[in-house]
């Protein structure tokens, strides 16, 4: 790859869910560029993962394993933290069912990860920017916090919520130099997605990736690399202008369907 211009150059940033997926694409862009990564993951051998890709290409980032859904956790991780300039707040599971076929179980799995994952993100990593004067926050939400689809009720219900939040910090803090954005990708390749079709239409596997793929107006999926580089820019000192905005990037999935 190019090497990045280094609009990032000395920031510490946070990621949390960074151990797969979009997450880790993020971790991986935002060192690129420059940032000092922290990688908050459940998983803390899938995190050393990303970490170590970081390090091989001279990169700087180390690991907290946390649980986000978890306050003491994520108090405990975030006073290892001395320094937050940007948090992205990225990890999240999925959900397949209506509201006859969610449990309540079901409906408090998601919203522990997605919706009070994010909550404790912000709740312990706000006041470290308001001691410092500025910060920018990335939340990940999705094109299903702003369309229908069907089966997803958990999950539209959590990724709404974390839009909504969105909003309230970039309110909340706009006279404190702290900006609040989200990004609502549309379906991306990720490992979950291959998972997902090995096991609900094994034998079936190159079909249903094609018609997956086929939802988006732009003939595919998204490419994890392409959230983290929006991600990026909401970052950086050139989107100076931009707070409280939920950016799509979905190949055309909520505007042109």
């Amino acid at each position: 790859m190019t090497p990045l211009v280094q609009r990032l150059a000395d920031k510490y940033a946070l990621v949390t869910g960074a151990g797969s997926g979009i997450g880790r694409a993020i971790a991986v862009r935002l060192a690129a560029e420059g940032a000092h990564v922290t990688i908050l993951e459940f998983r803390a051998e899938a995190g050393e993962q990303t970490a170590t890709e970081i390090r091989e290409t001279g990169g700087v980032a180390r690991v907290i394993a946390a649980d986000v859904s978890n306050t003491e956790s994520m108090r405990v991780a975030f006073e290892q933290v001395e320094k937050l300039d940007i948090l992205v707040n990225n990890a999240g599971i999925a959900h397949v069912g209506n509201v006859l076929t969610t449990t309540p179980a079901d409906l408090d799995r998601v919203y522990g990860v997605n919706v009070k994952g994010v909550y404790h993100g912000l709740h312990f990593g706000v006041p470290k920017m308001l001691a410092a004067g500025r910060g920018t926050i990335v939340n990940l939400a999705s094109t299903v916090s702003k369309i229908a689809i069907a089966d997803r009720f958990a999950y539209a219900m959590s990724k709404g919520a974390v839009h909504t939040m969105t909003l309230s910090v970039a309110r909340d803090y706009i006279d404190k130099g702290i900006r609040c954005n989200c990004v609502c990708p549309g379906r991306v390749h990720t490992p979950f997605v291959d998972g997902f079709i090995a096991n609900n239409y094994p034998g079936r596997e190159k079909e249903m990736f094609e018609k997956l793929s086929a939802t988006q107006p732009i003939g595919r999926m998204g490419r994890p690399e392409e959230i983290a580089a929006l991600v990026a820019f909401l970052c950086a000192d050139e989107s100076s202008f931009i707070t409280g905005s939920a950016y799509d990037i979905d190949g055309g999935t909520v505007t042109l369907r």
